[in-house]
């Protein structure tokens, strides 16, 4: 069903401030200096190209009234009159070929995306391109010895990234210059544009009015070798925001309210479109929170219409031309939707009526409002103590939220109070950094116990050097954005639960989960009592930004250095080359089945939530990113084996007589690949949520798997199965997970047809079982979401052998 909706007006046609564009109660930005302006000639995105793409996909669709989200998409289609030839688009079905403009990859990802660009033999990178060194700083004693430290421990990984980027003409974001996110959200991301980054939280930049997509690294190679990037039209859910948070409510708490109504699965193939008068109460980095906590219900991204708060961060951030573009197309109608847009579905949220909400353990979408929270505790027998407080990270690391923080630090310390447990501080971003030392805000917090961090993602994605409660059940409180088991310290008990950085800050103070502080007060050493009032923050510095040490900072759009050799050395047990995946099909496979998958021993099946985590472990695993023997003895290391429910335990039917009957699973998959046997995964339900890693891709294509069959899968996670030459299907009946078991033997029928361009408007592929205990073999239903290019990727044996293979065929033709 269809929702229609009247548009946000457009920001050009109220060039004064209306009540629902004034400042909220809770913000005090005051006008600003600006740092030195940007060359912003490879940000801004092309306004009047786009345009006039977007005109054409207009008339192709019967010129009806698009949403926002599909102005940015269309206006980005390849060549729309050739590839949208067969007819319009059906959201939810029809695969759009779309061109990027620009790529952001961090230090992890960044090593796997550019070992499969430097194979695809080209000389320079096709669009703008970023490295960003954040996810390979372990926090342990502070910003400046935990940066020290991390420099030399990642010193080839850093010398191989620099060296590539000065090669093909990328941007190096040095070690402490920040977060990914942050540093997009500060210095490339404008309204309108479509990026993509090899990060699942991407989606931050959508806080400017744009449409960032979280992607593997093979994706990103896409946009880099300049290959029309693929992605199935998303469904659009609209986000209706009226009224005015009030009290401690934060646009964290809207993201976190909005997970628990739509859960991890419940934005999948889905983009979140905001709109409403409660988009323009909205600070630019508030709205890039609750963008950055879309990937948690499985959104492939967010975005909201362009408002004057975006002008104003673009300005304050050295990027007024891109303001100025901005304004002009904005006033031609691009930057917000039609009136009579249809959503898909739409959500009604009154921001009038939010209240603060903490959500976990163990998952992000199990919301409970912050007046319900201690009654929750004690239902489910938790201890009522907190054992650590951490804000930062993407999600909760700019200049408003630090300064919120900071209103509450000083009420504490007027009281005489200080934290009860450690409180971590994470600045986002070297600029940040810069900025609150300048304005105070860094000695408030230490002044109350906070340690402050580098700037990194450190605790958020497992590099935390934690010494305490290890192997003890216990909860900490953080502003992150993922909370699954072991993620943070690597201890599976401990219980993280999200919340905004100022109600983590005010529980810091009383060391108990059940203190709530709308409504409690603490006692202090005097015998009275203290109550916090909600914090006020400011959303922008009143002398503006500084840089801080510009060292950290690329040159901008430098050119590409061809004569670099890049870095590997040799031996490298942190770096390794990647040889081509063989194709499953033809000869040298030894398959005799034509062009059906050949016969595959299933491994195992997997029971329950199974992350990219589970699949492919962070933390102490990090270093391995770029060296994938190494990465791929953590495969599936903490999934659960239905047959039996142990942890990374699998069962070698067909073990011989030194070996043993199970094995761990990385061990067991070694075993199948050199006996040349392929294999396939039985899973169960969003497989693969979570981060955008495309190690949990690789890692079961290296030791032999070629298929996986799923309850249901994750976008990102899916498509990444897709790039390495992996097929996953989705089972039509789920209770056919539980038919099939260790050391069956699945055959495939009907994917001949398919790879062979016969009709598959049914998307189907049977498959054939035969049991291990014996029986007869039976048959079951499968479909598919396999588009023609896809096909051609499982039929080269992964994405990039076929875009290599088209390369190489384009210079013989010149």
């Amino acid at each position: 069903m269809r929702h229609h909706a009247l548009a946000p007006r457009a920001l050009a046609r109220n060039p004064r401030p209306s009540a629902h564009l004034a400042q909220p109660r809770r913000s005090l930005a005051t006008e600003t200096a600006s740092l030195p302006q940007k060359d912003c000639s490879s940000i801004t995105p092309p306004y009047p190209k786009l345009q006039q793409n977007l005109a054409a996909v207009r008339r192709i669709l019967g010129n009806r009234p698009l949403t926002l989200a599909e102005k940015i998409l269309y206006s980005h289609i390849h060549e729309p009159e050739r590839t949208l030839a067969s007819g319009g688009i059906k959201r939810g079905e029809t695969y759009l070929q779309l061109m990027p403009e620009r790529v952001a990859m961090q230090d992890a990802s960044a090593q796997m995306a550019l070992l499969q660009f430097m194979s695809a033999g080209m000389s320079r990178c096709a669009v703008p391109a970023s490295i960003h060194c954040d996810h390979l700083i372990q926090a342990a004693e502070g910003a400046e010895k935990d940066l020290e430290r991390s420099i030399v421990t990642n010193q080839e990984v850093f010398d191989f990234l620099e060296s590539a980027a000065r090669k093909y003409g990328i941007e190096f974001w040095k070690p402490g210059s920040g977060i990914i996110h942050q540093i997009v959200l500060e210095n490339y991301a404008a309204p309108g544009m479509l990026m993509l980054g090899t990060d699942s939280h991407t989606p931050n930049a959508g806080g400017l009015g744009m449409l960032a997509i979280g992607v593997g690294g093979a994706d990103a190679v896409d946009a880099l070798t300049g290959t029309p990037w693929e992605l199935k039209a998303p469904r659009i859910i609209g986000v209706h925001l009226t009224g005015q948070m009030s009290g401690w409510a934060t646009p964290k708490d809207l993201i976190l309210h909005l997970a628990g109504k739509l859960t991890v699965r419940g934005g999948t193939g889905s983009i979140l479109e905001y709109f409403g008068p409660g988009v323009f109460n909205q600070s630019c980095t508030g709205l890039a929170t609750v963008a950055n906590m879309g990937a948690e219900v499985g959104a492939t991204t967010s975005t909201f219409p362009y408002t004057p708060r975006m002008r104003a961060y673009l300005q304050a951030t050295g990027r007024a031309p891109v303001a100025a573009a901005a304004d002009k197309a904005a006033h031609n109608g691009y930057l917000a939707a039609d009136e009579h847009a249809e959503y898909d579905e739409i959500i009604q949220i009154n921001l009038s009526e939010l209240e603060p909400t903490i959500n976990g353990p163990f998952t992000p979408d199990l919301a409970t409002p912050l007046s319900k929270f201690g009654a929750f505790v004690k239902e489910n027998g938790w201890k009522d103590e907190l054992s650590a407080a951490l804000i930062g990270s993407c999600t909760n690391s700019s200049y408003e939220d630090m300064t919120s923080v900071a209103d509450l630090a000083r009420q504490a310390k007027k009281a005489g109070l200080k934290t009860k447990v450690p409180f971590l501080c994470t600045p986002g971003s070297e600029q940040i950094r810069a900025t609150i030392e300048r304005d105070e805000i860094t000695k408030e917090l230490q002044d109350v116990g906070a340690t402050v961090l580098a700037n990194a993602c450190g605790p958020c994605i497992g590099q935390w050097k934690r010494e305490d409660k290890q192997g003890e059940e216990n909860a900490i409180l953080t502003s992150f954005n993922r909370n699954f088991k072991s993620r943070n310290d690597g201890n599976k008990l401990t219980m993280n639960f999200l919340a905004s950085p100022t109600i983590v800050t005010a529980m810091a103070f009383s060391g108990s989960l059940s203190f709530n502080p709308a409504t409690d007060a603490l006692p202090l050493p005097s015998g009275e009592s203290f109550r916090f009032t909600p914090p006020r923050g400011q959303d922008l510095p009143s002398e503006g930004f500084t840089p801080g040490e510009t060292r950290y900072y690329p040159a901008p759009n430098p050119e590409p250095q061809p004569e670099t050799e890049v870095v590997i050395r040799p031996g490298s047990q942190r770096l390794e080359k990647l040889e081509p995946f063989p194709s499953h099909f033809g000869e040298g496979s030894g398959n005799e089945r034509g062009l059906e998958l050949p016969p595959l021993k299933v491994l195992m099946r997997v029971r329950g939530k199974c992350t990219t985590d589970h699949i492919s472990a962070a933390g102490p695993w990090l270093k391995y990113k770029g060296h994938l023997t190494n990465i791929s003895e953590n495969l599936l290391i903490t999934a659960v084996n239905d047959e039996g429910g142990d942890v990374n335990v699998a069962f070698d039917h067909d073990h011989s007589p030194e070996e043993s009957e199970t094995d761990t699973i990385p061990s067991v998959a070694k075993r199948f690949k050199a006996r040349k046997q392929p294999w396939a995964l039985i899973v169960d339900e969003n497989y693969g949520e979570g981060s955008a890693r495309e190690h949990a891709a690789l890692q079961p294509r290296f030791y032999g798997c070629a298929m996986i069959v799923a309850r249901s899968f994750a976008r990102i996670h899916e498509t990444n199965l897709k790039k390495q030459g992996i097929l996953p299907l989705w089972f039509v009946d789920k209770a056919d997970y539980s038919r099939i078991g260790a050391g069956d033997v699945v055959e495939t029928l009907g994917l001949a047809d398919l790879l062979e361009g016969r009709d598959s408007s049914d998307r189907a592929i049977r498959l054939r079982v035969t049991p291990r205990a014996g029986g007869e073999p039976f048959e079951i239903p499968t479909r598919h979401t396999m588009s023609a290019d896809q096909l051609k990727w499982l039929r080269a044996g992964s994405a990039l052998n076929h875009i290599r293979a088209q390369i190489a065929e384009s210079a013989q033709q010149q």
